[in-house]
């Protein structure tokens, strides 16, 4: 097929085309990428009620701060007190330099196959319709577990502010209901001005923690360690929490179709991993500094009562917007899966406001299930992170590089570079998989003693 035909595909091919499987980037520069000749998810949107190709770069940069930069960054001081300062420092920095490197990776994927618009789309060039689903699947049910993590945060927040005034269960469901609300804009473009205040709002409220525990005069001065020997399970699942901090990489694909200018998104990038892997390693260094080895995790509740209030209060914003963007991006997978190629995608007609409303409402049901079942923070993160984040953040961009440059990957001294760094993003993420796995499993069951236990009306502040 040359290139003028190529071009000649039509709206009904823009979720089945196939995608040239001879065309291999000769170099990783940016110039060096290009975008296949086919329509991509949304197609043409000319006229369309409802138009998702909306969002400027640095929008799309502040629905990622939003959506990175939120519960994760709440459970690396206590990394470092498991861990010891020098280790855990050069974990964040470590694993913050290939997630970078990750996320430029799947954005040449994306380019040269802009009619994916999330991980499925990934599975399927990878390995056809199963790929497809299995990739599906597992992109559906990391995303729910995300917005578990942060409904089980909420009702640790209400609790603090509370002081636990009703059965946790209820604010569970107040959650819900909230969550639920709010997950209704149907594309990103209106989701990014919400990310401006969760940014903020989990700013200030480490900010605070960090200035009155710098403060206090019950500060831990001596308690810093350089290195300590945790317990292997404990040491590893305080990793996988530093691989959630850096577990964005699920939704990136979907920002990149909702981009104005896909080419743009290397600009979102690196405004995103400058400003979180900076806000970690200050965040998780001074908090540590000053509150010790027995950092609470999440790490707001550190501080005096009062303090503690008001630090949960600020944050809520971030909790509640950083959880809608992935019940957004969970929802758009199965809407699309349902209503691609159809009038219903672009519509605001009752059957396609009726099935969004419904799979809303169903995902956060589903996630509102899990965060009651699992009620300690740092280990559904661990778990998680071990399952899900260690492939979409680092082995399955290393796999769609080898897919890219298959055949090419060994021709002079930089693809040996880049094959060998790739090849690394594929082993870390089979080791943060399968050791993670033992790790998280193994701290469940030790922490399922000393914890108020599932489905619980119990207070869950730690």
């Amino acid at each position: 097929m040359d290139a003028k035909e190529s071009t000649t595909h039509k709206p009904d091919d823009i979720m089945t085309a196939e995608p040239d499987r001879q065309y291999r980037p000769n170099d990783d520069s940016m110039s060096d990428v290009k975008e296949a000749e086919v329509l991509d998810a949304y197609g043409n949107e000319e006229g369309a009620e409802v138009q998702y190709k909306t969002m400027t770069w640095w929008q799309g940069s502040l629905v990622m701060i939003a959506e990175n930069i939120s519960l994760g960054i709440l459970s690396l001081p206590a990394v470092l007190a498991k861990v010891g300062l020098i280790g855990g420092l050069i974990t964040i920095i470590g694993l913050g330099i290939f997630s970078t490197y990750s996320g430029y990776v799947l954005w040449q994927f994306r380019m040269r196959y802009p009619q994916i618009t999330d991980y499925g789309g990934i599975g399927e060039v990878l390995l056809g319709p199963i790929g497809r689903d299995v990739f599906g699947a597992a992109y559906i049910i990391y995303c729910v577990f995300c917005m578990a993590s942060h409904l089980l945060t909420f009702t640790i927040a209400m609790n603090v502010l509370t002081n636990h005034a009703t059965c946790t269960i209820v604010w569970g469901v107040v959650g819900l209901v909230i969550f639920s609300l709010l997950s209704m804009n149907r594309t990103l473009k209106n989701v990014s001005f919400l990310s401006i205040i969760s940014f903020t709002s989990i700013l200030s409220a480490v900010m605070i923690t960090m200035v009155a525990l710098g403060v206090s005069p019950q500060a831990a001065a001596d308690a810093m360690q350089a290195t300590y020997h945790p317990s292997f399970p404990s040491a590893f699942n305080s990793i996988s929490n530093v691989v959630f901090a850096y577990g964005g990489h699920v939704a990136w694909i979907s920002f990149i179709s909702e981009l104005r200018n896909p080419k743009e998104f290397p600009k979102a990038l690196v405004l995103l991993q400058t400003v979180d892997i900076s806000l970690y390693f200050v965040a998780a260094l001074v908090i540590y500094r000053y509150a010790g080895e027995n950092v609470a995790s999440p790490a707001l509740s550190s501080n005096i009562p009062l303090i503690r209030k008001i630090a949960w209060g600020i944050a809520l914003p971030t909790i509640i917007i950083a959880g809608v963007i992935f019940a957004h991006v969970t929802v758009k997978y199965a809407y699309l899966r349902i209503f691609a190629r159809t009038k219903h995608l672009h519509s605001r007609g009752w059957i396609a406001t009726g099935s969004w409303v419904a799979l809303v409402v169903g995902s956060w049901t589903i996630a509102w299930i899990i965060a009651e079942s699992i009620p300690v923070f740092s280990d559904l993160l661990g778990f998680i992170s071990a399952l899900f984040a260690s492939w979409f953040s680092y082995g399955l961009p290393g796999i769609c590089w080898f897919y890219l440059n298959w055949g090419s990957c060994t021709r002079g001294t930089k693809k040996w570079l880049l094959s060998a760094t790739n090849f690394a993003l594929i082993l870390l993420g089979c080791i943060i998989c399968f050791v993670g796995l033992y790790a998280s499993g193994y701290q469940m069951h030790l922490d399922a003693s000393g914890s108020k236990g599932s489905w619980s009306c119990a207070d869950n502040q730690e």
